[in-house]
């Protein structure tokens, strides 16, 4: 069984910086691509960036180019989003997930995508 939790949100200030961690357990990193999406209220839900298991080639929606980089410990089974220059339009609930494409030009979940439970990422202005 995979499982995925998100940890590292919270509020902080426009310009501030925030680090969100996901470790997931029952799926290997090598193998599975895994990335960030988020949700505001009102909103659709966002492709943020993932990390492509054959290249290890980070990935990132034009919304966060230059601000937002992943990374994994694959060790520890983690992977982290570093989030700098956070803006307000930033604030939703940030999701981990295992297993979904990641292409340089596409990002989705699938049927067999494993999701965390969340967390709240609030940016002040």
């Amino acid at each position: 069984e995979v499982q995925v939790t998100e940890s590292g949100g919270g509020l902080v200030p426009a310009g501030g910086s925030l680090r969100l961690s996901c470790e997931a357990s029952g799926v290997n990193f090598d193998e599975y691509p895994i990335g960030w999406f988020r949700q505001a209220p009102g909103k659709e839900r966002e492709g943020v960036s993932c990390i492509n298991s054959a290249a290890r080639t980070p990935v990132y929606a034009d919304s966060v180019k230059g601000r937002f980089t992943i990374s994994s410990n694959n060790a520890k089974n983690t992977v982290y989003l570093d989030m700098d220059r956070l803006k307000p339009e930033d604030t939703a609930i940030y999701y981990c997930v295992a297993r979904i494409f990641c292409l340089p030009d596409y990002m989705d979940a699938n049927s067999f995508s494993s999701w965390g439970q969340g967390t709240q990422v609030t940016v002040s202005s």
